[in-house]
């Protein structure tokens, strides 16, 4: 695994230590999505993996993104 962390960049890398908090919280609550805990509403942690997966996505360059 560390060969493949290596080829990553710095937003892909901000992305992964985001889901590592992300799932670390899921297994906390006992639930296997977000949409399942009662504390979606408003979640720091939920919102911060949100926005580094949108980083990964556009390298940081900000501009539109529509689901």
């Amino acid at each position: 695994m560390a060969s493949a962390e290596k080829s990553l960049d710095r937003w892909e890398l901000a992305r992964e230590e985001a889901k590592r908090k992300l799932l670390a919280c899921q297994r906390e609550h006992e639930v296997d999505s977000c949409m399942k805990c009662e504390k979606i509403l408003g979640c720091e942690i939920r919102g911060e993996y949100v926005k580094k997966v949108y980083e990964s996505m556009n390298k940081g360059e900000g501009g539109g993104f529509e689901f």
